[in-house]
């Protein structure tokens, strides 16, 4: 996947997929992803310990939970997930996120699930 100096249309990208939980690179700059995932339900709580996550909410109503709060998203907002601190993602609905993260990071930090854990490296 070589997408710099490119144009990428990230509507064209998310019809591209349907599965959810299952995060898709769209470009990698400087050692991070941008990756878009497709979101519904509850996400089991994890951590990860030696990176920060940025989350975007590109389409419907995103929460990322912490043991102690919970942030709350629409289209347009986005909230950093500090690295170490234990949380969970959370759609009622289908929603469509934007991630920033290191590349190579397991989606499932320091757990590994059937359902959740997804591959690394898939690109759209």
């Amino acid at each position: 996947m070589s997408e710099q100096g490119k144009k990428i249309a990230i509507p064209q990208k998310f019809s591209l997929f349907s599965e959810h939980w299952r995060p898709k690179t769209i470009a990698a700059l400087n050692g991070q992803e941008v990756k878009l995932v497709k979101v519904e339900g509850t996400f089991p709580w994890h951590r990860h310990d030696d990176i920060e996550e940025l989350f975007l909410v590109w389409r419907g109503k995103f929460r990322v939970e912490f043991r102690d709060r919970v942030v709350e998203m629409g289209p347009g907002e986005l909230v950093v997930v500090p690295r170490g601190v234990e949380h969970r993602t959370a759609a009622d609905e289908e929603a469509e996120v934007i991630i920033f993260e290191p590349a190579d990071v397991r989606n499932t930090g320091d757990i590994v699930s059937e359902e959740f854990t997804a591959p690394q490296g898939a690109a759209i």
